[in-house]
């Protein structure tokens, strides 16, 4: 299971990835982002689930631990925005 350690960054740069922009609330935020939480988090939209995400896209092209290592390291270079 993807650790996320609900920073909130993921959600606060929306405006980096066009797959996003029905999300975006005009500012690059998540509309559903208050404070550093989700607040559909139980109804989010798969491509906000990083584990069931993998399942849907990714499976067939890389092993789940390449997946990981991509997305953590994407949240590391949001943290540094």
């Amino acid at each position: 299971m993807f650790n996320c350690d609900m920073c909130g960054k993921c959600c606060q740069n929306l405006r980096l990835s066009p797959l996003y922009a029905e999300l975006d609330d005009g500012t690059g935020k998540c509309r559903y982002l208050e404070g550093n939480l989700c607040s559909i988090y139980e109804t989010r939209p798969l491509l906000c689930r990083i584990d069931e995400s993998y399942d849907a896209f990714f499976k067939g092209k890389m092993t789940k631990e390449e997946y990981y290592r991509l997305n953590y390291e994407a949240c590391e270079k949001l943290k540094k925005l």
